[in-house]
């Protein structure tokens, strides 16, 4: 009876706390939306910025050292923020600090060579190998529909990867975590791969994705629980696992990653233990620096939501690289700001590209925090809908009762500011340059953004549009028309500027959204279409592996089998979500036994 007792005490303390979140939310003031940002013409940069913590700070002094001692060529920033220490950090510092330097900071190679091998643990060090306990060789019913015996063995292959890519948080970093960037973790984890070399939170979507179709449900669910352990620590999922991530998110796809667990383990308990942190991040994404309020020409109100990073200084994993773009602007506020937008952006996670840009050829122009994503907004109506059926499956209908007129509200949004009839696309709004200083913003037309980029599309992902038959079909036609359909995929963009969110370049999270979308429709157009390239995507990562004996972070979709470039680092292999996009769509698709592989 007692243990009865605390059940029904916590169930009605959850409740409270939900109608206390609701309250706070309504009665959120709108002179108080975007008061925490500063447009250009603001006298200076008041938003909110994450404390850090010290190591960071004496490691970017070492990544400058290092850039000045070894020079540009195969230099990584991220390197050297991720190193480790083998002493405290006052003994490392003061011995750095008698390193004997040139007049411009530099040491010689000899000497930095010698300092970072006696008072530093590798880059990557404090994950080590984890192997996952829910895999085997060729599971029980894995790929049925993949009848080509040549599909089915790099299938098999890439399924092996996730052995490859598995990790879990070294002792050191439970028992010792000022020595670490790296931030502990309660299990083990899947890292995309490379450079990226910690779990990263909108990767771990598709990772999980693909280890459902390697029926890897145990390792799924690991990766929620971390990323849970993360929202609960700091009030939002992180970036990734590392100290240098604490002022960002990404984009908010745990709900997602909990539905399509649930939907194939009915995993009650983890819906459960999920529900009240989702909670929590839906009132991140909703706070006052994500929110804008955008007011319609019938003068209805909506509520909507931008990337907004809590940060206005150089990001330590490529501070060398930020203060040479930042280099070219007159005076502090305009850094500050210009730095904001580039963590903003990095956010997104689509960093970086001319989509964000004022003016697309200069990328100081960066202006993220200005514009109302599509994407993002989707991401969040997914939230919404999620949580609602959440709820209702753990019995809190008047949770699900609520989140379904959020969700059905959002809906009424997109149709109000993001949906271009015209172009049959879902259009980004930038935000007027004085929005910040003012309590709302005015709809206006010509504020929308008629480039075409993959995010137009993304909202046929969400089953609120993808079962509308005749929107279905106009905004197919219009994917058809708008340039982004190539050899090996869907383009980013139009616009070929050297960033890797741009035009070649094609990214496996864009390729399945959009082709998830099109095929759970009831349009047979829209059917064939999304089975057309998630066949011409699984034949360019195929000739790919084959040619470079592995699976890469982004493809160049004008070419077969060949993999993407640009950005502020090199090209990636691995890698996680290449792997999963892979694997969902042998799934949903499968091969044909006759069916050929290579590049036609």
């Amino acid at each position: 009876m007692a243990s009865f007792q605390s059940q029904t005490n916590c169930e009605n303390l959850f409740l409270f706390l939900v109608s206390v979140f609701f309250l706070l939310l309504s009665l959120t003031p709108m002179s108080a939306v975007n008061s925490d940002s500063a447009p250009s013409s603001c006298s200076k940069d008041s938003g909110p910025v994450v404390p850090t913590i010290p190591l960071l700070g004496f490691l970017q002094r070492v990544q400058e050292t290092a850039l000045k001692t070894y020079g540009k060529s195969s230099f990584d920033p991220k390197d050297y923020v991720d190193l480790s220490l083998k002493f405290n950090l006052s003994t490392t510092v003061e011995a750095f600090d008698k390193l004997p330097k040139t007049a411009n900071g530099s040491v010689s190679v000899k000497d930095l060579d010698a300092f970072i091998g006696e008072y530093f643990k590798g880059a990557g060090e404090d994950l080590v190998y984890a192997e996952p306990l829910d895999f085997v060789p060729e599971p029980h019913g894995f790929l049925p529909k993949v009848e080509n015996p040549e599909v089915r063995a790099w299938a098999l292959e890439v399924h092996a990867l996730w052995k490859n890519l598995s990790r879990k948080v070294s002792t050191s970093v439970h028992q010792h975590p000022e020595l670490h960037t790296m931030l502990p973790l309660p299990g083990p984890v899947v890292i995309p791969g490379s450079r990226f070399r910690e779990v990263y939170y909108w990767d771990s979507y598709w990772v999980i994705r693909g280890l459902l179709a390697s029926k890897m449900y145990e390792t799924a669910k690991a990766i929620v629980i971390n990323l849970i352990s993360l929202l609960d620590t700091y009030g939002h999922v992180l970036n990734g696992a590392r100290a240098y991530y604490t002022n960002r998110s990404q984009p908010p796809l745990l709900s997602a990653m909990v539905y399509e667990i649930y939907n194939r383990t009915g995993d009650v308990e983890l819906v459960r233990k999920a529900l009240p942190p989702l909670l929590k991040e839906y009132q991140f994404w909703n706070s006052e620096i994500h929110k804008v309020i955008i007011s319609d020409a019938e003068l209805g109100n909506h509520s909507l939501n931008r990337y907004y990073a809590m940060w206005n200084k150089p990001r330590p994993e490529s501070s060398t690289m930020d203060k040479k773009f930042a280099s070219k602007l007159l005076n502090d506020c305009e850094k500050q700001q210009f730095y904001r937008e580039l963590a903003s952006t990095a956010e997104s996670g689509w960093d970086f590209s001319t989509r964000w840009m004022r003016n697309p050829s200069e990328f100081t122009t960066l202006a993220t925090t200005k514009i109302l994503p599509v994407d993002l907004n989707i991401f969040i109506l997914r939230m919404e809908v999620d949580i609602a059926f959440f709820a209702k499956v753990v019995g809190e209908n008047t949770v699900a009762e609520d989140f379904l007129r959020a969700s059905q509200t959002r809906q009424k949004a997109f149709n109000s500011v993001f949906w271009n009839a015209k172009m049959g696309q879902w259009l980004d709004y930038w935000l007027n340059n004085n929005a910040a200083c003012e309590e709302s913003q005015t709809w206006e037309a010509q504020n929308q953004n008629e480039n075409v980029f993959a995010s137009n599309f993304v909202p046929l992902w969400i089953d609120l549009f993808n079962s509308d038959t005749p929107l279905v079909e106009k905004v197919t036609r219009s994917l058809q028309s708008s340039g982004l359909l190539c050899a090996a995929g869907i383009a980013t963009s139009l616009t070929n500027s050297g960033n890797q969110w741009d035009f070649p370049n094609g990214w496996a999270p864009l390729q399945h959204m959009i082709v998830e979308g099109l095929s759970r429709s009831t349009s047979t157009e829209a059917r064939s279409i999304a089975k057309d390239i998630a066949e011409r995507w699984i034949r360019t990562n195929y000739v790919a592996y084959k040619k470079t004996g592995a699976m890469h972070e982004k493809y160049d979709v004008e070419k077969c089998g060949e993999y993407g470039g640009g950005g502020e680092y090199i090209p990636q292999t691995g890698f996680g979500w290449s792997n999963g996009v892979v694997l969902a769509f042998l799934e949903e698709f499968g091969w044909p036994e006759d069916q050929k592989i290579g590049c036609n």
